[in-house]
């Protein structure tokens, strides 16, 4: 037992003015005479000793009334779990979690509501004098700071459910910020919040144990949800008038089995053909939804399953384009005016297809300024490449442009060499004219997944293009090479790599006729077509609320113009900031978005793109840790400094101030110090 104010234990010195009363004020008996005195001295004897008896009982109980007396004053108590009171004015940051999961109901209303009545509760445990910090997962500026009371309570009130998520290691950072600046010594945290097992993350925490944590635990009497968890699409790109397949994953995180629930596509709000799909519990599934996309441009789509009462996650959008052409451009050697230079392979193959926007370049004539505006670049049978139109060919790599080289019989290796090795390529070494064939052929890789089938096609059954000679490419691990189709030497025919955000595609054959009999040959017209129709790049189908990613923008800004991103369905307007980078542009939305749904890019009033926001699913899985989980996990990573305060039906005030100040005796003390006053009254009036 510990006292608070112990300078008040000097007092018990009073304990001194009722034994002296005590020992003046002793009953003087008088001597009487009488004639048989034996039954009188056995009289005296009993009532002497009855005296003596009440006396002390008397003296007793006013030494132990001054005693708790004064002990009421000197305010002992009883420190939890060994810890000693803390004096002065205390700095203390309380986070209430408002993301989705805190929708959830208990006895005492929704998570969040339960959440600002402990808040509340916390707050009014602690003096008038002492600073408050109120944070969300909004992070907002106003929370930045510590408040009185009276401010907490009306910034408590105003707190609603959000869709940003935050981990521990966030929380307690940003809580350690501001209590550090205070400049108290007394530094609290409370956290109170369902815990769910994917915000916890105390594996990255940075523990401050100059901070006492209380970690407060709520729990929702129901944990079952079903949600959609994400979605892509089979190919990587989409094609008109072609038949599209969607995989949707939903988890189903519920302890009931689902069969035949139904699933809705929306594509530009029109609905596609319904399915259904099945899930047991505390599993996943995957749906396949297959549409045709009849219309070419922009799609705005989203699909939906029906789950209550947890629903936030039962829609999900998505956006893409539908090309209605890919423009290509081919740079041709620059030979003499009369030598045709163009390749007669490429010019059917592109020219002729609706497809493809093709067009034919000489070295000598080109505009490097209208590279940009093409998927595909295809370098055909240049002798050199030039310095300028290396660093231009980078550049349209890293903003996700494709290349395709066919080398020239007549080819600078050096200058090749110098291009390839800069957008770390294999290059070529030498020209080898050993007659030989293709004899692998990649069919796990896009351009050639659909092409062949799998389960009867082999080398031997085929008839593969014919080589006369080949440029031999060097041989690097550390490239980002990957085969597309290789000669029986084990030389490398065709292969592609990585290039910034881009593709570059190598052949070892130029398309004249004395290197192979590929452009002749049916494999040459899927190969090159893929190649031109995976050039369109592949951008995100969505964005995610509060992980603040990047949009990229092709277009830049002209004149006065602003970018603006407007919701589809409501009059919701947001300019965003934007940063210019070479030949595009980077939009940051900065968390304005804060409603899942589909949205339109607008460069001034010209349409850009559309792009679909989701919410963060990390709220989608209910799982929690249990107080005796949390206890147990704050041990193993010797959480000293963090406590666990199970509130059940126990008013959380009152937990506190025995936690903060220990468990207060004063008025214990007060009422044995009236209750030995009343002894003593009793003992003088009824004792005789």
């Amino acid at each position: 037992m510990s006292f608070t104010y112990p300078a008040f234990l000097f007092a018990l010195s009073a304990i001194a003015i009722p034994i002296i009363i005590h020992l003046f004020n002793f009953r003087k008996f008088k001597t009487v005479y009488f004639s048989n005195v034996r039954f009188l001295k056995e009289v005296k004897q009993e009532t002497q000793a009855k005296s003596k008896l009440k006396h002390l009982l008397v003296l007793a109980a006013r030494i132990l009334a001054v005693s708790f007396l004064v002990f009421a004053f000197a305010q002992p108590f009883i420190p939890a779990e060994n810890k000693k009171a803390v004096l002065g004015d205390k700095a203390v940051s309380i986070y209430i979690d408002n993301s989705f999961s805190m929708d959830g109901v208990n006895k005492n209303g929704t998570l969040l509501d339960d959440a600002k009545k402990r808040a509340s509760e916390i707050v009014s445990a602690f003096k008038p004098s002492d600073r408050f910090q109120l944070l969300t997962n909004n992070f907002e500026g106003r929370h930045q700071r510590l408040v009185s009371k009276e401010q907490f309570n009306e910034l408590l009130d105003e707190i609603k459910i959000s869709p940003a998520v935050r981990s521990i290691p966030e929380i307690a950072s940003r809580q350690s910020d501001v209590l550090q600046q205070s400049g108290s010594k007394n530094k609290i945290s409370f956290i109170i919040s369902d815990f769910q097992k994917s915000m916890v993350s105390i594996d990255q925490l940075k523990n401050d144990t100059s901070i006492t944590f209380n970690l407060i635990p709520l729990s929702a009497a129901e944990k079952n949800n079903v949600y959609i968890d994400t979605c892509w699409f089979e190919t990587p790109v989409r094609q008109f008038n072609q038949v599209e397949k969607l995989h949707v994953r939903i988890k189903n995180r519920s302890d009931k089995v689902l069969e035949n629930n139904s699933i809705k596509l929306f594509v530009n709000e029109v609905q596609k053909t319904p399915a259904s799909f099945n899930a047991d519990k505390q599993s996943e599934a995957e749906v396949v939804l297959s549409f045709t996309s009849n219309t070419a441009g922009l799609q705005h789509c989203r699909v939906e399953i029906n789950d209550y009462p947890i629903t936030f996650d039962d829609k999900f959008y998505f956006s893409f384009k539908v090309a209605e052409n890919i423009p290509v451009l081919s740079i041709n050697s620059a030979n003499s005016a009369t030598a045709k230079s163009e390749s007669p392979y490429l010019n059917k193959l592109f020219g002729s297809d609706s497809l493809f926007k093709f067009k034919n370049a000489p070295e000598n004539k080109l505009d490097y300024a209208s590279l940009s505006n093409n998927k595909l670049i295809v370098l055909n049978e240049l002798k050199t490449i030039s310095s300028g139109l290396a660093l231009e060919l980078k550049r349209f790599m890293d903003n996700g442009g494709s290349v395709l080289v066919f080398p020239n019989s007549e080819s600078d290796l050096n200058s090749y060499k110098e291009f390839l090795m800069d957008v770390k390529a294999n290059y070529f070494e030498r020209l080898d004219t050993a007659a030989t064939r293709i004899d692998k052929i990649n069919l796990e890789h896009d351009i050639y997944k659909d092409v062949f089938d799998k389960k009867t096609f082999t080398a031997s059954n085929l008839d593969l293009p014919k080589v006369s000679r080949h440029y031999v490419i060097s041989k690097s691990s550390h490239s980002s090479e990957e085969y597309l189709l290789k000669l029986q030497n084990g030389d490398m025919f065709l292969s592609k790599y990585d290039v910034g955000k881009g593709k570059l595609y190598l052949s070892a054959v130029s398309l004249n006729a004395s290197f192979s009999s590929f452009p002749k040959h049916a494999v040459f017209v899927p190969t090159l077509y893929k190649i031109g129709m995976y050039s369109q790049g592949k951008e995100p189908l969505f964005y995610t609320i509060g992980n603040d990613e990047t949009i990229e923008c092709p277009d830049m800004l002209t004149g006065e113009n602003v970018f603006h991103i407007k919701s589809l369905n409501t009059d919701f307007d947001v300019i965003p900031e934007h940063k210019s980078i070479d030949a595009k542009t980077e939009i940051f939305v900065h968390n304005q978005i804060t409603n899942a749904g589909s949205y339109n890019l607008y460069a001034g009033k010209d349409l850009i793109t559309g792009i679909s926001f989701n919410f963060n699913r990390k709220e989608s899985d209910l799982s929690c840790y249990s107080s005796d989980e949390l206890k147990k996990l704050a041990a193993e990573k010797n959480l000293n400094n963090f406590n666990v305060l199970e509130v059940g039906a126990q008013n959380l005030k009152q937990s506190l101030i025995e936690i903060e100040q220990g468990r207060k005796l004063w008025k214990i003390c007060i009422v044995l110090a009236l209750l030995f006053l009343a002894v003593e009254v009793l003992l003088l009036r009824f004792m005789r």
